[in-house]
């Protein structure tokens, strides 16, 4: 699993070697190589000397892809929940296995509103140009993230967020989000067992996967 390759670094890490590309350009890019967005070539990085230690060092400055330092706390966090020692769950221990949620069904659910941050924040960057008031008024209107993948999406875009996913190659992101999101709802009305041990991991595995997925949607979508 891409998470037991981390060597002990944290899961926040798959925003490392992402950059903004900058200007009139929301687009997400790697160090090296064109931006996928606007198509511009590769950056010059402006360098700053600094010194450490009574050494002085060259360091390059470049703008992080995440859109907010939550966005880092929200990988944590769902690291946290998957290294947490198992010997902590054993409150679902006497119910039957007919009715035992995942011990580490909160993983799912501290997912599930990380991904509502980045849905909201796809639409605010692809439609940019809209005055801000409307655009404000849309992500009212249609504040549920089912209606922003579906309904709003539809009205942006003429499809749906599942759709780009799987023109974009990623199936399996696709069938997931909508099993997870379904799984969600039953949890939330009264079906805890919903969120079950496989549906964890089948998240923690294709987490990786979901980031990259979501980036190639966001570019597509935002470009100048």
């Amino acid at each position: 699993m891409w998470c037991d390759e981390l060597a002990g670094k944290s899961w926040a890490s798959l925003w490392a070697g992402y950059m903004l590309c900058g200007g009139d350009c929301p687009g997400i890019r790697r160090y090296e190589g064109p931006c996928p967005a606007c198509g511009a070539a590769p950056v010059h990085f402006s360098s700053t000397t600094i010194a450490i230690d009574g050494r002085r060092t060259t360091a390059f400055t470049v703008p992080g892809a995440e859109g907010r330092y939550e966005d880092y706390i929200y990988l944590e966090m769902l690291q946290r929940e998957w290294e947490r020692p198992v010997v902590e769950f054993q409150a679902f221990a006497n119910s039957s296995d007919a009715d035992r949620p995942s011990a580490r069904a909160a993983l799912v659910l501290l997912f599930w509103g990380y991904f509502e941050t980045r849905i909201e924040r796809l639409h605010r960057s692809a439609m940019r140009k809209l005055p801000q008031r409307v655009l404000d008024d849309q992500l009212k209107r249609y504040s549920g993230i089912g209606s922003r993948l579906f309904d709003l999406y539809k009205i942006f875009f003429g499809r749906t967020y599942f759709d780009d996913l799987r023109d974009h190659g990623f199936l399996t992101v696709a069938d997931l989000l909508s099993d997870i999101h379904r799984r969600r709802n039953e949890f939330s009305h009264g079906k805890p067992q919903a969120i079950n041990e496989l549906t964890v991991n089948a998240l923690v595995e294709n987490l990786k996967a979901e980031h990259e997925a979501w980036i190639a949607v966001y570019n597509s979508r935002g470009r100048p």
